[in-house]
């Protein structure tokens, strides 16, 4: 058992939701919202963007496994409210002292190929620290790249490629992405990309082989069968509510 298990247990039934439903509020207290700030180094010589993605992808899981995560661990209660919630991440963009700053913050960094995102500790909106609360969630757009082949043996997170998205808000749905596949996937699997971790390769494709590989209205078979999931976004920012944002493969599915 993790504490990403809430997460599995509703996967099928958010997917199955009409699509004006994944904006429906109604049941939440707006002072008690949470969300996990994503914060994307981006410096005046800005990195790549498929590295970037990454590392974004791999942060956020990895402050949920994180041991201060586990029961009893300091960042227990924070993850665990959230994680029962829904899993907002905004992204915030920090460069030269701005990153440094949030460097104290609790979270993980993740670094790959010289690009580094800080996932941090999810908590209240209205209680942002203030190191956060002043970075830029505008601007976080990248140009898109070319990136090389994907590296043996990691899960590939792959963008709708009918549905732009700024390099913040990908980062968000990539996040949405590793923590699902760490929810689904058996103890074992786990265990070995955490080891490794967290690597994953985020990737574009054609929109047939997008199509191809969507679980449609099937998504436990898409799961068991090809190890394929589906990240529904609830579109409060830049797309269309219940748009279908990243199709997460596990490596060897």
């Amino acid at each position: 058992m993790t504490i990403l298990d809430p997460l599995a247990a509703r996967y099928a039934s958010w997917l199955g939701l009409p699509a004006s439903a994944t904006r429906d509020t109604a049941d939440e207290d707006p002072e008690h919202v949470r969300a996990m700030p994503v914060i994307l180094r981006i410096e005046r010589d800005a990195p790549a963007r498929t590295p970037l993605l990454e590392a974004a992808a791999a942060a956020a899981v990895a402050v949920c496994l994180d041991p201060r995560a586990a029961q009893d661990g300091p960042w227990h209660d924070d993850v665990d409210a959230w994680v029962r919630g829904r899993i907002r991440k905004v992204s915030r963009r920090a460069r030269g002292v701005q990153w440094t700053a949030v460097q104290a913050l609790p979270g993980v960094t993740v670094d790959v190929d010289g690009a580094q995102a800080r996932a941090l500790v999810p908590g209240l909106v209205a209680e942002v620290p203030r190191e956060v609360s002043k970075l830029q969630i505008s601007g976080s757009d990248l140009p898109l790249d070319e990136p090389g082949p994907v590296e043996a043996g990691v899960p590939v997170l792959w963008c709708n490629p009918s549905v732009p998205m700024t390099a913040g808000k990908a980062a968000a749905q990539v996040g949405h992405a590793t923590m699902l596949l760490a929810a689904l996937l058996e103890p074992s699997a786990l265990d070995g990309w955490r080891a490794n971790g967290f690597r994953c390769a985020v990737r574009t494709p054609t929109k047939a082989a997008w199509e191809a590989l969507h679980p449609g209205d099937s998504p436990d078979h898409a799961w068991k069968d090809r190890g394929v999931l589906a990240v529904r976004d609830a579109g409060f920012t830049e797309v269309a509510p219940g748009t279908v944002t990243i199709l997460a493969q596990c490596a060897g599915g």
